[in-house]
């Protein structure tokens, strides 16, 4: 949402440039789904993405090692 607000207005809020005393705020459609199954969702999520981070930490830390031990050989 966006409005053009008049020197006025803004005075009348008492200068505040916060966006919802000139709009409001927007409508939430409601959820399908229940907080808790959402969270557990996403819990789900992070547990698979900071797996996958853990072995692409490792991956890295041997590349890492590999090239600095290829570079001492020369």
């Amino acid at each position: 949402m966006c409005k053009v607000s008049t020197r006025v207005e803004i005075e009348a809020q008492g200068w505040s440039l916060n966006p919802g005393r000139y709009v409001g705020v927007a409508e939430r459609d409601q959820d399908d789904l229940d907080f808790v199954d959402q969270l557990q969702e996403l819990s789900g999520e992070l547990e698979i993405l900071n797996s996958e981070s853990y072995e692409l930490e490792e991956l890295i830390a041997n590349n890492i090692t590999s090239l600095l031990r290829d570079y001492a050989q020369e």
